[in-house]
């Protein structure tokens, strides 16, 4: 037996590993409670990493259509990844980076590059040992690497295996971490299994079956749940727990229940109210003490927010992937983390672009008129990124709109290009203005290919991760928002910019390019004189929007919807006390 002495020592220098795995059906919400679970243990002091493991083969998230998985996620360094990494960000604040997301793909990826340089010394490469040795590999040595601005090494490392257990595909990784659980001892890693308890409503009774298969698939694959966290519609009955209990072989308090609730900043106090931090610190042997905690009273304070907003406030979302609420995650979250910063409660009205065109009115008036009726009823308009010629005139329909009707508005990406092209033709009349993505034979051509200057592995083609953006002008509204910033860094993913060669000429219409890049070429920031808020950006500034620091364009877009805009730069941008 160590003296206690001893023992904290070890446990401090020894990175804790706490991989969630999910069962019965994907879509489960593992990432929120893989985030959740991060944030009590930071709200602790320690500091968290987390890894998303992707069982797909493709390399990373770049390719990924919209409807197939969700948005793709940007990372500081240019890394296209999986949305979950989104949550892991705004929930624990920190900055991930590519290899903090695994996929099947580049771990063979690198197998093979190994092999092909002869490292295995003419072995027969193998799934075991050699792709599971490599996913461990990866695993610590990802760990280690400092995602907070402190530069200091995380001690725990929290590692979400996407898919469901069983799958087909992720069965090297389950071995891969069958093995490490022995490697690195039993005081330094732990699993959480989630779980789906469905209820049918012919009977309305909770049921275990699922549960049961699942934690007996994952055992007999050789992990043992140390926490069950079981998702259900509403809590779960005692009785339903000690069944799971007895038939999962875990006591009744490692029965966490995660039931629906209003807002997915409840879910970290769901889990904190069910002990899991003690559980986690105790079955780890993590040197933490017990105080209040500050990261958990603001949670707290933002999700009884979200419940008692009175005051609403409307945006029109008009893009074209409207039908799967995924798809725009980051965006979505950043309205909502603004909208709950002033107070207001949020409704997305999501249109279709493609129902605001002139050829939707001929086919089906009925969805025309209703895209339009969503549109004029809304507060503020939101054109986001995306890519294809689909949809791109109604876009420009819904744009026009906003800038006549003096209707609060936010241009992201193609969002901003667009404005570009809309203002080219109905203000400077250039009747044929369009982005050369759409029509190459423009004869204003208002947004070109600007590639970057470093073709390397990625072809060269996109301008992906963190870029400077100065700003050219003192009484731009959006520097205010940003604290009267000279600068601000943010996220790019885009191949198109706006036609430098032509600035001039809405420069002298009241329509002015106030950010631009270092060097000056590429157009960063629109923004319109005498107008309520019509601002664009060609960055994509959702992917930094924290629940407690709201992004400043989206900011900037909801205080103008519900007309608190100049009150709050008049004040200095301070918001008046809640």
């Amino acid at each position: 037996m160590h003296s206690p002495m001893s023992q904290g020592s070890v446990s401090h220098a020894t990175m804790k590993y706490i991989l969630v795995t999910g069962g019965v059906i994907s879509g489960i919400g593992k990432g929120i409670i893989a985030s959740s679970v991060g944030l009590i243990l930071k709200s602790c002091g320690l500091h968290v990493t987390a890894i998303k493991i992707d069982p797909y083969i493709n390399i990373d998230a770049g390719t990924f259509s919209p409807y197939e998985h969700g948005e793709v996620f940007v990372l500081d360094d240019g890394g296209e990844v999986d949305l979950d990494l989104g949550n892991y960000e705004r929930f624990l604040d920190i900055r991930l980076t590519r290899d903090n997301n695994l996929t099947t793909g580049k771990i063979y990826q690198s197998v093979i590059n190994k092999e092909r340089r002869g490292d295995y010394l003419g072995k027969t490469v193998q799934v075991v040992p050699h792709i599971t040795d490599a996913i461990q590999e990866w695993v610590v040595k990802q760990a280690k690497i400092s995602v907070d601005d402190d530069g200091v090494e995380p001690q725990v490392c929290v590692i979400e295996l996407g898919g469901t257990v069983g799958d087909i595909e992720s069965m090297p990784f389950i071995e891969a971490f069958r093995q490490f659980q022995f490697k690195v001892k039993r005081d330094n890693f732990c699993n959480i299994h989630v779980s789906l308890v469905p209820q049918p409503s012919a009977t309305g009774e909770q049921k275990t079956k699922p549960t049961q298969n699942s934690v007996r698939e994952l055992r007999g694959l050789g992990l043992s749940p140390d926490l069950i966290m079981c998702r259900c519609a509403t809590p779960l009955e005692n009785a339903v727990k000690e069944k799971i209990s007895m038939f999962c072989h875990v006591e009744p308090t490692q029965v966490i229940c995660v039931a629906d609730v209003s807002s997915i900043y409840k879910v970290p106090l769901l889990l904190e109210d069910q002990g899991v931090v003690g559980y986690i610190c105790q079955r780890l042997d993590l040197p933490i003490e017990m105080r209040a905690r500050k990261m958990l009273t603001k949670w707290k304070e933002m999700s009884d927010r979200s419940d008692r907003l009175l005051e609403h406030v409307s945006v029109a979302l008009v893009g074209k992937y409207t039908k799967f609420s995924d798809s725009y995650a980051s965006v979505i979250k950043a309205l909502e983390h603004s909208a709950l910063a002033i107070n207001h409660k949020l409704e997305i009205k999501f249109i279709d672009s493609a129902d605001l065109e002139p050829n939707t009115l001929q086919e089906e008036p009925v969805k025309y008129h209703e895209a339009w009726q969503k549109l004029c009823s809304a507060d503020g308009v939101l054109v986001p990124g995306g890519f294809g010629v689909r949809g791109t005139e109604g876009k420009i329909q819904a744009i026009s709109w906003a800038r006549k009707k003096k209707k609060p508005f936010l241009g992201i990406c193609l969002g901003m290009q667009l404005a570009v092209c809309e203002f080219a033709r109905n203000v400077l009349g250039w009747q044929d203005a369009n982005s050369t993505e759409f029509h190459p034979e423009s004869k204003h051509p208002v947004v070109i290919d600007m590639p970057e200057h470093n073709p390397g592995q990625m072809g060269g083609t996109m301008r992906l991760g963190k870029r400077r953006t100065i700003f050219k002008s003192n009484t731009s509204i959006l520097r205010k928002l940003y604290g009267d910033a000279e600068y601000v860094d943010e996220r790019h993913r885009h191949r198109f910019e706006v036609n430098p060669e032509l600035k001039h000429h809405f420069e002298e219409r009241g329509f002015h390019f106030v950010g631009q890049d270092i060097e000056g070429e590429r157009m960063e920031v629109i923004e319109l004189d005498d107008h309520a808020y019509f601002v664009g950006v060609q960055y994509h500034p959702e992917f930094t929007s924290r629940p407690i620091k709201p992004s400043p364009p989206y900011f900037g877009l909801l205080l103008a919807a519900a007309g608190k805009l100049q009150s709050y730069l008049q004040k200095g941008c301070r918001l008046s006390p809640r």
